[in-house]
């Protein structure tokens, strides 16, 4: 890269298994998309990696756990790196990180380990976009969490999620590390089980963050997520490419992050074409 430091963006979980790998990687498709910047999108959640399943990779050559050796020895580059991310067909400017695939290691994961590998995804890519679930107990959550421009909770309208394992998290957890709970974004994953309950002024309220936006997961997308069709679905369906397009657009302007269409509109010869049609773009 020039030398500027990519900011992070973590996406955590109030619960497993609600959608915040969802959200996560259509927010990172999103930004790819919006700036033509390459987007690193790591897959640090430990205990369930599922991003390869959903991009249709059942057998990843480079994972996470296979990177190992080098964040032992802290000799990972942005060339390792790079040769080690997975460039999305649909949209190859997100490289994604598979994660980790060996579960009973996730305890073995060092914060050192973790930092560096932060450290070079700051080296390598224009934003990073970090996964790490729903579960805090390993290094790479609470390093990534501590690091992160931008914290980002995902949960749902089900008390038990948004209050109960919400305040077990970012109420009681986050605080020890020095995290406070206002400092934390809210994505609400709405699915098609349910319908009513708390609104997102209630959820945010109740767990002191601030509102980002809100992801429908339906029929279709469960059956897109199953069939590895996911980043498909985002590039050419017209549901999915409204997903996560808000939150993202939010994420990358607090990060100074320009999208091409607004690289476009302040071009000198652009306002010029503007002008000659009478302030018209069409």
């Amino acid at each position: 890269m020039n030398g500027t430091l990519a900011p992070h963006a973590v996406f955590i979980g109030t619960t497993p298994n609600i959608g915040t790998t969802a959200a996560a990687f259509a927010a990172a498709y999103r930004m790819g998309e919006a700036s033509g910047k390459p987007i690193g999108y790591l897959c640090l959640n430990l205990k369930s990696a599922k991003i390869h399943r959903y991009l249709g990779v059942d057998e990843p050559l480079a994972t996470l756990d296979k990177l190992r050796p080098e964040l032992r020895s802290y000799t990972l580059t942005p060339d390792k790196l790079r040769r080690a991310a997975y460039p999305v067909p649909s949209q190859p400017n997100v490289q994604v990180l598979f994660g980790n695939l060996l579960r009973d290691q996730a305890e073995y994961f060092t914060p050192e380990e973790a930092d560096h590998l932060l450290t070079i995804a700051e080296q390598t890519f224009a934003f990073v976009v970090i996964d790490v679930g729903a579960y805090w107990d390993n290094a790479a959550t609470i390093c990534s969490v501590r690091r992160a421009g931008s914290r980002i909770l995902v949960t749902t309208p089900a008390l038990s999620h948004f209050q109960e394992d919400g305040r077990r998290w970012i109420g009681q957890v986050s605080p020890l590390f020095g995290i406070a709970p206002e400092q934390y974004d809210s994505v609400i994953i709405n699915g098609p089980w349910r319908n009513g309950g708390y609104q997102m002024k209630h959820i945010c309220k109740e767990l002191g963050t601030t509102a980002l936006g809100q992801l429908q997961l339906s029929e279709p997308v469960f059956s897109q997520l199953d069939n590895g069709t996911y980043a498909g679905w985002l590039k050419t369906d017209i549901e999915g490419r409204q997903t996560m397009k808000e939150p993202a657009n939010t994420i990358m302007q607090r990060h100074g992050i320009r999208s091409m269409a607004t690289s476009i509109a302040v071009q000198p010869w652009y306002r010029k074409l503007l002008s000659h049609r009478n302030g018209t773009s069409s």
